[in-house]
């Protein structure tokens, strides 16, 4: 690939393409632990009823070029674009991932909370699922009429695992601070909270914390022992959809 002014960026053989700028790691990437956990879990279905309704509010208006901003493996994107995606995210294993999830989406190695490398006016919907906002270039590379998505989990995400094992716990703030980061760029035109039920079994506790924020912060090793046999989990999230303010 190359730019305008004559910079050249090599296509990996697995796909994607990297740019990054600077030389500086950024430290939120998720790491090949992580993305392994996030890829088991996901495909196991276990929130494909979360895929399935982001699809539906993403198909509900033009969509001809979805931008996924953090899109890990591309889970999401996979499902919900019908033209052509964009998958960004700043780990380079999560877009080796995204690269594969479907013929139509070009994976791109980008940091989310600088300039995105993408054209001004160019995306039809932008979908932000537990990923960082940029509200300023989610608004310069929408189209007129283009639609911003967010999902977010919400304080019961995953519950009774939270308490059992220590967990993370969401930001009870976290719908404020979503509309505050978006504020005098977007206007909310709808929200809705999606919730189900989840049988988790022990490797699909292992993976679902693994996968997350928590992985962080937990030991995995000591958690693995305290898991117990099937267990009724709650799936718990925020989907709002929002438009640029003109």
């Amino acid at each position: 690939m190359r730019c305008a002014g004559g910079h050249g960026f090599d296509v990996a053989r697995q796909g994607y393409v990297s740019l990054l700028v600077g030389s500086r790691a950024p430290g939120t990437a998720d790491t090949a632990a992580m993305v392994a956990a996030r890829q088991e879990f996901l495909g196991r279905g276990h929130y494909a009823p979360l895929a399935v309704r982001l699809a539906e509010v993403v198909r509900g208006g033009p969509s001809g070029v979805v931008l996924d901003a953090g899109a890990g493996t591309g889970y999401y994107l996979a499902e919900a674009v019908t033209g052509r995606g964009i998958a960004l995210d700043v780990s380079k294993h999560a877009i080796r991932r995204a690269a594969r999830a479907h013929d139509r989406i070009g994976a791109v190695v980008a940091d989310v909370w600088r300039p995105l490398p993408v054209r001004d006016a160019s995306v039809d919907v932008v979908i932000n699922v537990f990923a960082p906002r940029n509200g300023p270039e989610f608004a310069r590379v929408l189209r007129p009429g283009g639609r911003l998505v967010v999902v977010t989990p919400t304080p019961r995400h995953l519950e009774p695992l939270v308490a059992e094992l220590g967990l993370l716990t969401v930001d009870e703030e976290k719908d404020r601070r979503v509309t505050e980061s978006l504020r005098g760029l977007f206007a909310e035109t709808g929200s809705r909270t999606l919730e189900f039920p989840m049988e988790l079994g022990p490797a699909d506790v292992e993976a679902v914390v693994g996968m997350g924020p928590s992985a962080w912060h937990s030991d995995l090793a000591a958690i693995r022992g305290r898991i117990g046999d099937l267990v009724t989990v709650t799936a718990s999230f925020r989907m709002s959809t929002f438009e640029p303010i003109v």
